[in-house]
């Protein structure tokens, strides 16, 4: 007989199975750094395109030869400050203790959230353990035909007196990506992925479709289970919904940071996205979610230490549809 192989049908890696609350994710941890900047950056999946480098890698096979490589394009406009956010520890971790806006709004943020008319001042700071950047994107100048913001608290490197040194000067103020990324550095790319709407269990949970011979169904599964426990287990299997779910990619190489995003648009725009006005980030290979969504890049929580720190010589990058 055959050697018999039934792995589980459908992971166990990610439940519960259920949608993301919010479009733009939630991050739970940073990375260290020493360095007083932002721990992360909103950019926009703009598409893909492909490139040739010269393999840097000092073990590989094809070190010093031009090879073929899918990169993402990741649209990333400046972020601007909007206040900052200050944490004190107690017992059950950190707590945020209070939150200081900037005194001068931009008009795109009433469009996410209500200003406060008065706040605080940096200068009049009670004692705090922690603090973290309130940032949000400016979408207005890309061409993805949205004007309202996203927002996110990002965590600032260095101690105390570092990071309350930084917000003061960046309170109010725009933020580009390549104060915070250079090319060769890798990050953890934040996202929601594509929503699928509700599907069967053959598409959701890889189950096989059944012979031919078989009653009833073809495309559902045989049985819901055993008589005891007289229940559906939660293992089963069963249809429902599927996709936009948060996932993490790790360790994506920048392998170029450009400013000027005519030298990645083709001719008409790339398909289903435009125009890129700003300033961008090619990441090697593909990347969570769908185009114009919304992600959140961060340095690298655990980096390979194989993949060299320098970045690659691009020799080529293709610029057709």
């Amino acid at each position: 007989m055959p050697k018999v192989h039934h792995p589980h049908r459908g992971s166990m890696q990610f439940w519960p199975r259920k949608r993301s609350r919010h479009s733009l994710v939630r991050i739970r941890s940073w990375a260290a750094e020493n360095k007083a900047k932002p721990l992360g950056f909103i950019g926009y999946k703009a598409g893909m395109t492909h490139l040739l480098f010269t393999d840097n890698r000092t073990k590989s096979l094809t070190k010093g030869e031009d090879i073929f490589c899918p990169v993402s394009i990741v649209e990333c406009p400046p972020m601007k400050v909007a206040g900052v956010a200050f944490y004190k520890k107690s017992a059950d971790g950190l707590k945020k203790s209070a939150t200081i806006m900037s005194p001068n709004p931009d008009k795109e943020l009433v469009r996410k959230i209500s200003l406060v008319k008065k706040s605080q001042s940096l200068e009049n700071l009670a004692v705090f353990d922690d603090l973290r950047l309130l940032v949000y994107s400016t979408p207005a100048k890309t061409g993805i035909g949205t004007k309202k913001p996203k927002m996110i608290e990002l965590a600032l490197g260095g101690n105390k007196e570092e990071k309350l040194n930084y917000a003061k000067q960046v309170m109010g103020k725009e933020i580009n990506v390549s104060t915070i990324f250079e090319a060769g550095n890798q990050v953890d790319v934040h996202g929601v992925n594509k929503g699928k709407g509700w599907q069967g269990t053959v598409k959701r949970m890889g189950v096989p479709l059944r012979q031919h011979k078989a009653e009833k169904t073809k495309r559902g599964i045989a049985t819901l289970g055993s008589w005891t426990p007289k229940r559906v287990e939660f293992t089963v299997a069963q249809a429902g919904k599927m996709g936009y779910h948060l996932r993490t990619e790790y360790n994506k190489l920048v392998m170029k940071i450009g400013d000027n995003g005519a030298k990645v648009t083709p001719t008409g725009g790339i398909p289903n996205y435009g125009v890129v006005k700003n300033n961008y980030l090619l990441l090697k290979g593909s990347i969570v979610g769908p185009q114009k969504r919304a992600l959140v890049l961060t340095p690298a929580i655990r980096p390979n230490h194989k993949i060299p720190k320098t970045a690659p010589e691009v020799r080529y990058l293709s610029v057709s549809n």
